[in-house]
Formats: C-alpha cells, sequence, structure tokens
C-alpha cells in the first residue's frame, strides 16, 4: 500500500499551503484515470468542481458527483476512479490541526457530504492565489463546519467482506440493470439464498433487495452525471425500468430528489 507523500513536501503551482496544518492541491484528471489504491498520512477532503468519480475504500463505493465531496481520514486506504473528466480541489488536514481545532474524534471515517452553494463557492475561493491568511483561515472553518451538516449516505454502496456475499454482490455491480434473483446468485456462489439474505443484512445493514436498489440508483447517478444530453427516460429504459414514474419514484428514495432535479442541480456545477 503506497503512502503519498505530504503535498507541503514539494509546492509547484497547483498547490497552496496555509502555514497552519491545512493544504490544497489542485489537479485537473481525464476520464478513465485510476488513482490506485493508496493513503495519505493526512486526513482530506476530496472535492470534484466539475466531473464525477467513484471512490472505493474497505467499506464501500462512494459515488461522488459534482455536487458532492468526500472525506477521506488519515491512513484510510483509497482509490479513485475518474468517471467523467473532473477538476479536483483536494484540502489536505495535518493530524494535529484536527486535534488542535477538536475535530479528530467526529472525523474518524470516511463519509460523502453534499456540497452546497456556499461550501461550493468557498473551497474556490480557497484556491485563489490572492486569498490571504486570515480569509483562508475563515474559509477554511466555514467548511469544516458545514461538512457533518451536510453528510449523505445516498451515493454509497457499502461492500460486504464475507467472501461468499462479496462474490454476489461483485457479480450484480458488474450488471446492474439486471433483475438479479438471489435463489440464482446464491446458488452461483455455493450457499442457499436464506444465508445470502441474512449475509447481506448483516454485511451491509441492508436487505438484498434494497443493496440491489442502491446499486441500480447509483449506476444512473453516474450516466445522469457523465452522459452528454441523456435523458431521464433514456436512463429509466436502460436501467431496465418499467416507466420513468416508477424510475423517479426509486430514486426518490435512495436519494431525496427525482432524477430530473438531480440531473439539473449536476448541470449547474459542471
Amino acid at each position: 500500500m503506497t503512502i503519498a507523500e505530504p503535498p507541503i513536501r514539494a509546492l509547484h503551482q497547483d498547490r497552496r499551503v496555509t502555514g497552519d496544518g491545512v493544504h490544497m492541491v489542485a489537479r485537473n484528471y481525464p476520464k478513465g484515470i485510476r488513482l490506485d489504491p493508496h493513503m495519505h498520512r493526512e486526513a482530506q477532503l476530496v472535492y470534484a468542481a466539475s466531473g464525477t468519480m467513484q471512490v472505493t475504500t474497505p467499506k464501500g463505493r462512494w459515488l461522488v458527483p459534482p455536487d458532492r465531496a468526500v472525506w477521506v481520514p488519515a491512513l484510510l486506504p483509497h482509490a479513485i476512479d475518474v468517471l467523467a473528466d473532473i477538476e479536483m480541489r483536494t484540502l489536505y488536514f495535518d493530524q494535529a490541526w484536527l486535534a488542535r481545532e477538536q475535530r479528530s474524534g467526529s472525523l474518524d471515517h470516511e463519509f460523502v457530504v453534499r456540497v452546497s452553494p456556499l461550501v461550493h463557492q468557498a473551497i474556490l475561493a480557497l484556491f485563489d492565489a490572492s486569498c490571504g491568511r486570515e480569509r483562508t483561515d475563515l474559509l477554511i472553518r466555514l467548511v469544516m463546519l458545514e461538512l457533518h451538516q451536510a453528510e449523505d449516505s445516498a451515493t454509497f454502496i457499502p461492500l460486504p467482506q464475507e467472501p461468499r456475499c462479496r462474490r454476489a454482490a461483485d457479480i450484480v455491480l458488474a450488471d446492474p440493470t439486471r433483475d438479479h434473483e438471489i435463489d440464482a446468485l446464491a446458488r452461483m456462489v455455493g450457499t442457499s439464498a436464506r444465508t445470502l439474505s441474512r449475509l447481506f443484512s448483516a454485511e451491509t445493514q441492508l436487505s438484498f433487495k434494497s443493496w440491489c436498489q442502491r446499486a441500480r440508483i447509483a449506476a444512473a447517478i453516474e450516466r445522469l452525471s457523465t452522459g452528454a444530453n441523456v435523458s431521464v427516460k433514456q436512463v429509466a429504459s436502460d436501467l431496465g425500468y418499467a416507466s420513468v414514474p416508477a424510475f423517479s419514484h426509486a430514486f426518490r428514495q435512495v436519494t431525496g430528489k427525482t432524477p430530473t432535479a438531480f440531473a439539473e442541480k449536476t448541470c449547474e456545477k459542471t
């Protein structure tokens, strides 16, 4: 497992340091790039000002469209897949800074946050070269204050660790558009439907049906975030929904908003 060197070690034009335990890195990555599993000595807030990425940790898979960011604690293994050209803006926080701010205890696990227009503009302002020390400190504190206020698990797919359950999950994720029957999956992974159902509930805190629905909605979010001029009707059809209302109902159950509203929100930030 690679431990990435602290960004502060070699500052370039794409990097800024506050001098107080927080530093920022701006990078652009094209679609298809994969940042293999690695970890950082610092905690980080990873945000794509535009584009969509997928962050995978031991706990699961986090889809991060433009109105989301992901918090990654220090020394947590993670990989990043770029699903659409992204403008990545990352804030790194030294452990001493988090402890001094009395935030290390509440930020010891990974999570995705919904990025409001306020947080979006605050993050972008941090990368303005003319941003002075006092303004930078205020903007960082604003972003941190908003983190847990906006925690959102709608785009998270928990990944089971038990081998049979994980194989079943991988089969579903390879083609989330199919209507996967638990009896058939159980036979494929060498167990009973009853055992597989119990394993999904224990390992993911979701029923098998709910987990499959979340995987399917994650696929919908990816298409709505990365597909140029893709329609909600087309996505619903591609994912096997009988109608747009049926798709909208399932989408809203997971994300709290309709696919049309989600697509419009995504377009505002791209």
